[in-house]
């Protein structure tokens, strides 16, 4: 009988092998293609309103008409700020300038020494908190992928200063969907304390490791698609603007990374309610303003389920799923439909 299935087995392992073997030619393909396209962001900053250390307030009301509600965008600490002002036919930032809002963007920037030694409590409690009374008066404080969590905890701790409060690919229950990985990432730092010890940072290339982590597949499976495209075409020029994005990281800060990955992921303090800032919990059930929340509904990054915890502890919550991935719904080619319109409706409704 085994005699009589060999030839059955070869063809399946031969079915395999030419199955692997095409796919890692795409993926070299797709890699090479990357490599050699033309595209580089020009894309000039606008106005710095105002800068402390390496960080920096830019006004994206350019024109002068964005007379309706300030809103002040927070991106995370951990990827480039110009995320969400991407290309020229790529910008949620210009977008809303030109819709009747005033758009500002605080720019993390690159850590230098002071930067090295901050924690999150020094972010929020101190840098956050200045930009917002620089501002002068009430915002629509709105928080990117971990700069939602920044962002809540300063609307808490500063009401009078915000008018709303828009959550958007926020995690919350960093054990909702994967709590053996969560608490895997977490048991990771003390292999990741000699790098931090050195530099004072948690190194781009070992964040990248970490993000490689959560979504193990997402590289290959991206370059294969990219080596498709008409590299001449939109879709293109935008997964390029989005890859130089994605390798141009910046570092964290050693004392931030060990909040994070130690407190966020290993222990899920927040969800749990023991996540402090200055010494005051983060509750978001306290948030009595409106408030909306963007639960992309094909974020590999945030998953749904850690979003969503947070969207059911805000008690007026508005709640999106646009139909879109994790940095997709900000700058992917559907953005303006998936997030941009609707996050515009909700302001000029408020």
């Amino acid at each position: 009988m085994s005699g009589e299935a060999a030839p059955a087995d070869d063809d399946f392992t031969q079915a395999v092998l030419h199955e692997v073997l095409a796919q890692d030619r795409a993926l070299i393909e797709g890699v090479a293609a990357y490599r050699r396209h033309s595209y580089r962001r020009t894309l000039a900053d606008p106005p710095i309103l105002w800068s402390e250390g390496e960080s920096r307030l830019l006004d994206y009301n350019v024109t002068g008409g964005g007379d309706g509600s300030t809103i002040l965008f927070v991106p995370s600490l951990v990827n480039r700020a110009y995320v969400l002002d991407l290309m020229e036919d790529a910008s949620f930032l210009r977008f809303l300038a030109g819709n009747g809002v005033r758009p500002l963007l605080l720019d993390w920037g690159w850590p230098g020494p002071v930067e090295r030694q901050f924690t999150l409590t020094d972010y929020i409690a101190g840098r956050l908190e200045r930009v917002l009374g620089t501002i002068g008066q009430p915002v629509v404080l709105a928080g990117y992928c971990m700069g939602g969590l920044l962002a809540l905890a300063a609307a808490l701790r500063s009401p009078a200063r915000i008018q709303a409060l828009a959550l958007l690919a926020t995690p919350w229950d960093f054990h909702a969907d994967n709590p053996e990985g969560a608490e895997n990432l977490g048991r990771s730092l003390p292999l990741l304390e000699p790098f931090m010890r050195a530099t004072g940072t948690l190194p781009i290339d070992a964040l990248q490791m970490l993000f490689a982590i959560l979504d193990p597949f997402g590289v290959a499976e991206k370059y294969r698609g990219f080596a498709a495209l008409d590299p001449n075409g939109p879709r293109a020029r935008r997964f390029v603007a989005l890859e130089d994005w994605l390798n141009d990281g910046v570092p964290l800060a050693a004392p931030v990374a060990r909040e994070t990955l130690g407190g966020w992921y290993g222990e899920n303090a927040p969800a749990r309610g023991q996540w402090r800032v200055a010494g005051l919990p983060v509750d978001p059930t306290q948030f009595d303003k409106p408030a909306l929340i963007a639960t992309p509904a094909r974020d590999r990054l945030v998953p749904p389920a850690s979003a969503a915890a947070l969207a059911a502890s805000i008690p007026h919550a508005t709640v999106i799923a646009p139909n879109a991935g994790h940095i997709g719904m900000v700058a992917g080619m559907s953005a303006e439909l998936a997030l941009w319109q609707p996050f515009l409706d909700w302001v000029l409704g408020l």
